[in-house]
């Protein structure tokens, strides 16, 4: 058994000592434990798990604290271990991404490798989106796709299709589409709704809008949600995650499908979904 992890700080170094002593370990990049063929992978933060969702991860993956929405163990403070007490008189009360985990940490890690090195664990299946900009395929999402503009103080008009109708057009700083993974992040910043997964659908919401009374949409995932840029007074930018990816010219389409899913490790220390 070959268990990859992804992420580069002192959390992951100690996970990968740790499961040094009982299986094979490859620490690398995203494309290179994905290349390793792993039975499952731990994603320490949120950049390592969406790296995963883009380089088509087919094994499980156990996030380690990537935030809100995607499960996993978190390391916030304010949540208790697995025996109910992060108190430790040795240990700082959290760590950071440069420091050792707590004692409480260690505890809470340790008892999910377990599982997870055991097979001892559930999964959910998340939804991963594709994207085409004028019919050519620039890459998967996790978690949101949007247009925003890109200069200060300049509002763009947007235009919302779905099955063949338009659903709105409205100006506005952006426009974001979220899987239920991506519910709980820009998404939830712009006023849009909590998606649970496995739901099959997205939450579209405009991004700061011009006009009081624009509304927020949930629509079917399993066929495009078309987004296009109706007029441009700033240069418009395509963002899919955490990454920008190209320019978009007025009137060019950006169709948004679902199209497969990462499957996202559920033990007994994962974040409820809902929490926030």
């Amino acid at each position: 058994m070959t268990l990859g992890i992804v992420g580069e700080s002192a959390v992951a170094d100690w996970i990968r000592d740790a499961a040094e002593t009982e299986t094979d370990v490859a620490h690398a990049s995203a494309s290179a434990v994905v290349a390793a063929d792993p039975e499952s992978v731990v994603a320490v933060g949120e950049s390592a798990l969406l790296a995963l969702g883009r380089e088509g991860l087919d094994a499980p993956v156990l996030p380690v604290d990537a935030g809100p929405g995607y499960g996993g163990v978190s390391l916030d403070a304010s949540e208790s271990g697995p025996t109910g007490d992060d108190s430790d008189s040795t240990d700082t009360p959290t760590s950071t991404d440069d420091s050792t985990p707590t004692k409480a940490e260690r505890e809470r890690l340790s008892s999910a490798l377990d599982a997870l090195l055991a097979r001892e664990f559930d999964t959910d299946s998340r939804t991963l989106l594709a994207v085409t900009v004028d019919g050519e395929r620039v890459g998967p999402a996790l978690a949101d796709v949007m247009l925003i503009t890109a200069e200060p103080a300049r509002i763009s008009e947007y235009a919302v299709r779905s099955r063949g109708e338009r659903v709105a057009r409205f100006r506005a700083d952006g426009v974001v589409v979220s899987t239920p993974t991506g519910s709980l992040g820009y998404g939830r910043n712009a006023g849009g709704p909590l998606l649970e997964p496995g739901s099959g659908v997205v939450g579209v919401v405009p991004v700061a809008p011009f006009a009081v009374n624009v509304d927020h949409w949930v629509l079917s995932a399993d066929r495009p949600v078309t987004l296009t840029v109706e007029r441009d007074e700033g240069e418009v930018s395509l963002l899919l995650d955490d990454r920008t990816v190209r320019r978009v010219s007025p009137h060019t389409a950006v169709e948004v499908v679902e199209d497969g899913s990462l499957d996202v490790v559920r033990v007994t220390e994962s974040r409820p979904f809902f929490e926030r």
